[in-house]
């Protein structure tokens, strides 16, 4: 017989940490996603919100380019019907299979493995083949991350349709197109540093609740559109139970968007958080 090993609370410096072993809520309803048009086009969470043009008949014209990043490139979208009212998307574009990138894929994607050698190998070697891989599964995750989130609660873009390598998101901003800015942009007063920080510390909770924590968290993956903070940029979203290394991934995003607060004069407890989140995800049971 076996000896069971002692639990223990983690340590905010604890960096051999593993959490002891759970069951993560199913959220899988055994429904197929809903798909429109193209074969390769899947929905988001239905019904989409009142906002979103759904008619097949609209089309979906470029305005040009918001963003440019390592992984994946966003542009802006307007989708109308002649002589009617659109709306605004941003559509993230992730990488050709020519461009250096995902260049930290092997610790986010622990977990994620998948079932044909081949295709295991070419992601490995980054042939070309490979890369198109990567970037298909990696759109694939931020999309069925984002739906969850959003599903939940939780506040990030509501995530339009996967189109292979792109997502289609909610654009924050205004009606113009300019973009929301992000919050490593901004210069709140004490009381609105405040209130961010509890706005940030929900999102986090809401996370940690589903098991998972951002794995890439920083002022400038946190927008601030209209008095609220939305979390952004979350294709490497680690499951804090299923990936060795979530509990070290936990602690680095914690101290990244602390030490932002603490910068601009907020008190805040970086390792109380810490706890808050690790018990909100049930790793201390």
């Amino acid at each position: 017989m076996h000896e069971r090993m002692p639990r223990r609370r983690p340590r905010f410096d604890d960096d051999e940490y593993v959490p002891h072993p759970r069951r993560r809520p199913d959220t899988d309803d055994g429904e197929p996603p809903e798909r429109l048009g193209a074969a390769d086009t899947t929905l988001g969470p239905q019904p989409a919100p009142g906002w979103v043009v759904t008619d097949p008949g609209a089309t979906d014209t470029d305005l040009g380019v918001l963003k440019t990043g390592k992984e994946a490139d966003v542009h802006l979208l307007e989708r109308a019907i002649p002589g009617r009212p659109g709306c605004l998307l941003a559509a993230k574009r992730y990488r050709a299979p020519e461009h250096r990138m995902f260049h930290r894929d092997a610790g986010y994607l622990e977990g994620r493995r998948v079932r044909r050698s081949r295709e295991t190998r070419a992601m490995a070697h980054r042939t070309p083949f490979g890369r198109e891989l990567l970037a298909g599964q990696w759109a694939a995750a931020e999309f069925a991350a984002l739906g969850t989130l959003y599903g939940a609660g939780v506040a990030v873009p509501y995530p339009v349709a996967l189109r292979g390598t792109e997502v289609l998101l909610e654009f924050l901003g205004s009606p113009d197109g300019t973009a929301a800015p992000r919050l490593a942009q901004e210069r709140p007063g004490p009381a609105e540093l405040r209130g961010w920080w509890e706005l940030l510390v929900e999102a986090l909770v809401g996370l940690a609740r589903l098991g998972w924590t951002h794995g890439d968290l920083s002022a400038y993956n946190v927008l601030v559109d209209d008095g609220r903070l939305v979390l952004i940029d979350l294709p490497q979203v680690v499951d804090l139970v299923g990936n060795p290394h979530g509990p070290d991934v936990l602690v680095r995003d914690v101290r990244r968007i602390t030490g932002w607060f603490v910068a601009r004069g907020l008190d805040t407890d970086a390792e109380g958080l810490f706890h808050r989140l690790v018990g909100e995800a049930g790793l201390d049971r």
